[in-house]
């Protein structure tokens, strides 16, 4: 009878070392298809919240320059005024350029 069980044992541990290295690379398939639907879905929301994104930052940045400007109480007041103005002025320079090479081209 011990040769009859070790004759299953071996069958066993010959059959366990088939299935479970195909049981992992069908496992790790898996994993790495479902990673990568992941990352297509975060990919195409961000591509559609992404309309605009770049006007939205400066917006957003510059709301929260006037946020900061609106509850500091220093006399530094004016100069953030000036550069918000010179940030505009920069903006509608670097948009005239890009019209100017959008023509050319």
């Amino acid at each position: 009878m011990d040769e009859d069980l070790v004759l299953i044992f071996g069958f066993i541990l010959v059959i366990l070392m088939f299935v479970l290295p195909f049981a992992y690379m069908v496992h790790r398939r898996t994993v790495e298809h479902e990673e990568r639907k992941l990352d297509l879905l975060a990919r195409a929301k961000e591509a559609e919240g992404g309309k605009g994104g770049a006007a939205y930052r400066k917006l957003e940045e510059r709301v929260r320059v006037l946020e900061r400007i609106a509850t500091d109480s220093n006399h530094a007041l004016a100069s953030q005024i000036e550069q918000l103005r010179d940030m505009h002025e920069i903006e509608d320079q670097t948009q005239a350029r890009d019209r100017a090479r959008e023509k050319a081209q």
